[in-house]
């Protein structure tokens, strides 16, 4: 006998009972109708959200240092993950400056801020020196200092991922040198320590729905819809451009590696949409590395690029800084000249590599920006307080989307990338790379790095 079909409600209960995007989908429409109608609950909700990152990041230095260790101890090439890193970074430089250049283009045609006529004198400027706590930018030389651990347990409790990066290297290239003659079970118990943080992921995952759906009812909550309506003009072109860039990285991926950025929107649509609800791409780095190690990136690519482009690839920031100087400008009334807009890049440039892990960055980008000009009050960074942290959809989505990239193009150049691998995946061929089929696994962090340390020759490196 045919065996009978499930009934709706079945249908749709086993769907909210396995897959996770769907359980995100649901959080994030349920805190949008609560945050509406209820807006005294956001503070109330507000720590499901902070927590859950908080989580997150607790596993974030510990996964970064394993994958690398690993990845470089069964490369067995120091050099080629030189290679790799300078390939990234200069992926890095392209693609950030592209995002500026695109930015301050559309602004110059729609002009966002055109017909404000705001006065500058009027606007609380202390309210910025609030939002950014009262720091500051670090120099490069101070950046490129503060990369460097003095202190290997200080690394990991500051959760600074490019200290940790630098530890990992150093340990790689360790055992290396000695080979496993003489450290025998180091890289054995490396290799377990990371099973253990991956099943620790698949734990704290299964809150999720929980952190998006608090984020979702501060946001709304707090900050209304209505806002929506003021910076109408300036929240849609920052969208549009957005979008735009992303359709070049989707031509970049496929002209460098032939695969399409809609399959891998969809592949990852779980983490894009937990991304987007708590406004924090770090949330979904674990997830990102495990997924892009299944669609055929080496690890040693996947460890050191992903980690290494939240602080040096921030294109949606990129995007976010260039269209803001412009409207502050605008607003103001203070018409830019091309010698002047080249300069805005160029600080941009600079500015935007030193923005992670700063209480309100783009504030004192933008401030250091207007400052170079001499002709923007500074002040006048005050007309984004409002419109921030809607923006921050836009900047997660771009950064998170462009770090993937990256990976995926970095991977191609050196010869680390499985592409028949990579399109089976992104074709949803194989049960297990379904999100559907990780969420129903009872363990599936321990399971997905079990499969990671199963992989040919070829991925493992």
């Amino acid at each position: 006998m045919p065996q009978s079909v499930p009934s709706l409600p079945r249908r749709v209960a086993r769907t909210l009972r396995t897959s996770l995007f769907a359980q995100v989908a649901c959080a994030l429409v349920l805190g949008i109708a609560v945050g509406k109608l209820w807006p005294e609950s956001a503070t109330v909700l507000q720590p499901l959200g902070d927590g859950f990152v908080r989580l997150i990041k607790t596993v974030i230095a510990p996964l970064v240092f394993c994958v690398v260790v690993v990845g470089i101890a069964k490369a067995g090439d120091l050099k080629a993950f030189g290679r790799i890193g300078l390939k990234a970074l200069i992926w890095f430089e392209v693609a950030s400056t592209a995002a500026l250049t695109l930015g301050l283009v559309a602004a110059n045609l729609v002009g966002p801020g055109t017909g404000m006529h705001v006065d500058a004198s009027k606007l609380d400027a202390s309210a910025v020196d609030r939002q950014t706590q009262g720091g500051a930018l670090p120099s490069t030389t101070e950046f490129v200092l503060n990369a460097l651990p003095n202190s290997a347990v200080g690394a990991f409790a500051d959760n600074a991922l490019l200290q940790v990066l630098v530890l990992a290297c150093l340990v790689g290239a360790a055992l290396l040198h000695l080979g496993p003659g003489k450290v025998p079970l180091i890289l054995p118990a490396i290799e377990q320590a990371q099973e253990v943080v991956f099943a620790v992921v698949g734990f704290v995952m299964r809150l999720a729905p929980l952190a998006v759906f608090g984020a979702m009812v501060h946001l709304v909550g707090q900050y209304g819809l209505g806002i929506i309506t003021t910076y109408g003009k300036l929240i849609a072109l920052c969208y549009a451009v957005a979008a735009a860039f992303l359709a070049l990285l989707g031509v970049a991926l496929r002209l460098v590696t032939g695969l399409s950025l809609g399959k891998f929107v969809r592949y990852t649509r779980a983490e894009m949409l937990l991304a987007l609800g708590t406004a924090s791409s770090e949330s979904v780095m674990p997830r990102m590395m495990q997924k892009l190690r299944r669609a055929g990136c080496r690890n040693d690519a996947v460890g050191l690029v992903l980690p290494t482009g939240y602080s040096f690839n921030l294109d949606g920031a990129s995007i976010y800084l260039s269209v803001g100087t412009l409207f502050i400008a605008q607003a103001v009334g203070v018409d830019l000249d091309l010698g002047q807009q080249i300069t805005v890049v160029l600080v941009l440039m600079l500015t935007s590599k030193g923005m992670a892990g700063v209480p309100g960055s783009a504030f004192l980008a933008l401030s250091a920006t207007a400052t170079s000009l001499g002709v923007v009050p500074a002040g006048a960074v005050a007309l984004l307080l409002g419109v921030d942290r809607i923006m921050d959809s836009m900047r997660v989505t771009t950064n998170l989307l462009g770090n993937c990239v990256a990976v995926f193009a970095v991977c191609r150049w050196e010869g680390a990338l499985d592409i028949e691998r990579a399109r089976k995946v992104l074709d949803g061929e194989g049960a297990d790379m379904s999100d559907e089929g990780v969420q129903a696994a009872p363990a599936m962090g321990a399971r997905t790095s079990a499969e990671a340390v199963k992989e040919p020759a070829s991925q493992a490196g």
